[in-house]
């Protein structure tokens, strides 16, 4: 929002939300009904009809711009500013199709009403050369102007400074601005639309190319990294006054009152506005290479919809995926092609982990590269597929070794007893290994374990087989502190007290009942365990995949997580099914080893200090979603 919002700030539709779409349906289906049956007299309107589908283009295209840009930033490769993107941001531009709306509204107006806006023809080279020029001459010149008088205190504070509030942009950023903006934009960008409408000379390519133009333009300017190779200047310098670059717009962002231009920098040195480090941070940026992290976490693909909810996927679900799982059921409805095309791609081209986000905080650069493989190809896929899932994750090891990355963790699908005995193989692989291996138990049972309700005397540990060495930790760790733990088979109740060596279990018991008020979950608990659990039970998850949510007068807990503090810059989205800045215990745990320069794995059979690492992750600020208040929350024989 701007500074002091001025008249005509909001959208017209902002009350109807993701709703708004509905607006062009009376438009675009009776003009699409038109064309199919040829019930609309006379000859079939083709221009008419392609303006829906465009409007589909643009909305596609500018996709593309953001998973490639987000990718891109991450990476570190050409990036430009080094500022991260928050959830503010990602929220203010929420909305970036909203231009696409208003745009598709005043074209099918503009078709009903003006004469000779229907019926164009495919290709018209003089309405083409038309609005090339007019672009480069009244558009371009009229636009700097404007644009100056938009950074004038009086605007600027009322309009323009809503735009400006995101210092690192992102593709749609160039998109994200007052309604009444908007409209002094179309204005401008009409006049090449509106002299060929006039003079007899449009053309479908004429109108579509020069709208793809401003958007892919648009898009560049704004997307954070440098594209653009030097040695087009080089080849031909008189290019710099007619071809602006995502560094020359960037520094516009930074500096504000430099490089006004829209696309040509021509005006900015008619009018001695041109920034001068404008070549020498293009320079820079051009030859910075990929980041190398210092904590790397290696996450990896859930289900085939997932793809949707990544950081490189749909911006505003990957920032809010609790409030979108009614609008992710709808989207993968519509876009089933594409999600079997991308699992198509994945298992037969997902040979490498891809960088996926990345962050600071303090010293520390922390990244998470993704495997890009999904759940089902883990836990049903035959051996050659867990085989090749090793070697993912192996090949990923080495390339963060090679990176010079101190702690590498293992999260989500890439760490299990059957899977890789908790990432143990790959330390015997490489003995000399210098990129310590976190599997990030450890603070997982710390989390449980301090979310227990105070006064709590008895727990029951169901589900143990996914998570066996997390489990067997918790009931020692329960066991040791005097609490009774209560496991309901022989064979679980067997291997715990096997694993407890030499430990005393006196309060390892074997019972089938379901009275107990605090259950400890792992991912194989079953549905119908859960259905038997009593009234007010509190389920506890010490797996990464909580148990789905069957009954009302239940409690449930997330998934080990804490809160990260704000010092932990560029958070833009949310860890799977977490909220806002909250991040799972295994991935908080690679930090907290990076931070605390500990020189040891934590993977295989070895646990580091429960409480020393909770004490730390502490005193680094994070903070757990689940306190252990004092509750009537006891054992029930």
């Amino acid at each position: 929002m701007a500074t002091t919002p001025g008249f005509l700030t909001d959208w017209p539709w902002k009350s109807l939300g993701c709703f708004k779409h509905v607006l062009l349906a009376p438009w675009a289906i009776p003009k699409t009904y038109e064309f199919i049956t040829g019930n609309g007299g006379g000859e079939r309107d083709l221009s008419t009809f392609l303006i829906f589908p465009f409007l589909i283009w643009r909305m596609i295209h500018n996709q593309l711009w953001i998973s490639f840009s987000r990718y891109r930033t991450a990476k570190g490769t050409t990036r430009i500013v080094d500022r991260g993107i928050e959830f503010d941001q990602v929220d203010r531009e929420a909305g970036w199709d909203d231009q696409i709306v208003f745009n598709g509204l005043l074209f099918y107006i503009g078709a009903m009403s003006l004469t000779g806006a229907t019926h164009l023809p495919l290709w018209r080279l003089d309405g083409v050369v038309i609005t090339v020029l007019l672009h480069a001459g009244p558009v371009e010149f009229l636009y700097y102007w404007l644009h100056r008088a938009l950074h004038h205190h009086f605007l600027y504070s009322r309009y323009h400074s809503h735009h400006h509030s995101s210092i690192a942009t992102e593709p749609i950023t160039s998109v994200i601005h007052p309604f009444a903006e908007h409209i002094a934009y179309f204005t401008l960008f009409a006049i090449p639309m509106l002299t060929t409408i006039l003079t007899g000379t449009a053309s479908i390519v004429s109108f579509a190319g020069y709208i793809t133009y401003i958007d892919l333009m648009n898009n560049m300017g704004h997307c954070n990294f440098e594209l653009v190779p030097a040695s087009l200047f080089s080849a031909f310098p008189p290019l710099k006054l007619l071809l602006y670059t995502p560094t020359y717009h960037s520094l516009h962002h930074t500096q504000f009152r430099t490089n006004y231009s829209l696309f040509m920098p021509l005006y900015d040195h008619l009018y001695a506005t041109a920034d001068e480090s404008t070549d020498d941070l293009h320079e820079r940026s051009l030859n910075r290479g990929d980041e190398s992290p210092d904590v790397v976490h290696l996450t990896h693909l859930t289900t085939p919809e997932s793809v949707y909810r990544l950081r490189l996927g749909f911006a505003y679900l990957a920032a809010s995926p609790d409030a979108a799982d009614g609008r992710l059921r709808l989207l993968h409805r519509l876009l089933w092609p594409v999600t079997l095309w991308t699992m198509g791609l994945t298992w037969l081209y997902g040979r490498a982990a891809f960088v996926l986000e990345r962050h600071r905080f303090g010293d520390v650069r922390l990244q998470t590269w993704a495997l890009p493989k999904y759940r089902i190809q883990v836990r049903y896929a035959m051996q050659w597929q867990k085989e090749a899932i090793n070697s993912l994750i192996e090949d990923a090891i080495v390339e963060a070794e090679g990176k010079g990355v101190k702690v590498l963790t293992l999260g989500l699908l890439n760490q299990g007893e059957e899977l890789n005995g908790y990432g143990e193989i790959y330390v015997r692989k490489n003995p000399g290994l210098r990129t310590k291996l976190v599997d990030g138990s450890s603070l997982a049972v710390a989390v449980v374990l301090n979310s227990i309700p105070k006064g709590t005397t008895q727990v029951a540990i169901r589900g143990t087989p996914a998570l066996f060495k997390v489990a067997s930790a918790l009931a020692q760790s329960l066991c040791q502190r005097g609490l009774q733990v209560v496991v309901p088979t022989k064979k679980e109740y067997d291997r715990l007290r096997q694993s407890f060596g030499t430990t005393s279990h006196a309060n390892l018991l074997l019972s089938k009942a379901h009275s107990t008020k605090v259950w400890l979950v792992g991912e194989g608990l079953s549905e119908e365990e859960q259905k038997q659990a009593g009234k007010g039970t509190l389920f506890i998850p010490f797996s990464q995949f909580p148990p789905k949510k069957l009954r009302e007068d239940c409690f449930y807990h997330t998934t080990p997580a804490l809160t990260a503090p704000k010092s932990l810059e560029n958070v833009d989205s949310c860890e799977n099914w977490l909220g806002r800045r909250v991040m799972s215990a295994w991935r908080v745990a690679g930090l907290v080893h990076a931070l605390e320069k500990w020189e040891e794995h934590e993977c295989g059979d070895r646990m580091l200090d429960v409480d020393k690492v909770w004490e730390a992750a502490l005193r680094h600020g994070f903070r757990p979603l689940h306190s252990s208040p004092p509750s009537p929350v006891v054992a029930y024989n």
